[in-house]
């Protein structure tokens, strides 16, 4: 009596259902690394606009005069994550920009003390300005064109040397299609506090906003 052989290896079928399964999660994995991406790029931008913050207010009351930080207009009219940290000096002969190279930041009478431009790790970040903190958190900053904070001496919030223009208070970062905004808020008294303003955190929680 002849013995039946097994059947080895797999159908083509099988081997099609397998492939389109590979390909579903595949995309699935593809969407969550370009959001994580995204959302590393607000809050790369973030860490350093705060950084930038930081630093002109420590330079303020170091050098015991005004310094001023500034977003940096050079993409049509469109305020960018680069920015400039700017003192007022008697004897300064404006530097050349590299962040800020299309921008015309750097005004007679103050020296360049540091800039970082927002295409190291952040150039999809899109950031939006305003004057005053909305009474409404968890509603979107209206962007009102601000792109200037100066600190004096005593690294308090003061009017703007550059022409009057309102001051940064808050500073919104985004990404095309990140998921977690941040926001950056600037009292009048210089104290400068990265937070979050998702309604999915609790009220008492101090990443807030």
């Amino acid at each position: 009596m002849l013995s039946k052989s097994l059947q080895r290896g797999v159908t083509l079928i099988e081997i099609m259902i397998g492939l389109v399964i590979i390909a579903i999660l595949f995309g699935l994995a593809a969407n969550n690394y370009s959001d994580w991406i995204q959302n590393q790029q607000i809050r790369t931008a973030a860490m350093s606009i705060e950084n930038g913050l930081q630093t002109a207010r420590g330079e303020a009351v170091k050098l015991n005069g005004s310094v001023r930080f500034t977003l940096c207009d050079v993409a049509n009219g469109l305020v960018t994550s680069s920015w400039e940290v700017l003192a007022a000096s008697a004897v300064a002969v404006p530097a050349a920009s590299v962040a800020c190279a299309k921008s015309t930041a750097v005004n007679p009478g103050e020296i360049l003390v540091q800039e970082r431009s927002g295409q190291e790790g952040s150039r999809m970040a899109q950031v939006a300005t305003n004057a005053a903190v909305p009474a409404v958190v968890a509603s979107p900053i209206a962007a009102d064109g601000s792109s200037t904070v100066t600190f004096n001496s005593y690294g308090r919030v003061v009017a703007n040397i550059n022409g009057g223009a309102a001051s940064i208070a808050v500073i919104e970062i985004t990404t095309p299609t990140g998921t977690r905004p941040l926001w950056i808020e600037i009292g009048t008294g210089g104290n400068i506090r990265m937070c979050d303003p998702s309604p999915l955190l609790p009220a008492n929680d101090p990443r807030r906003c």
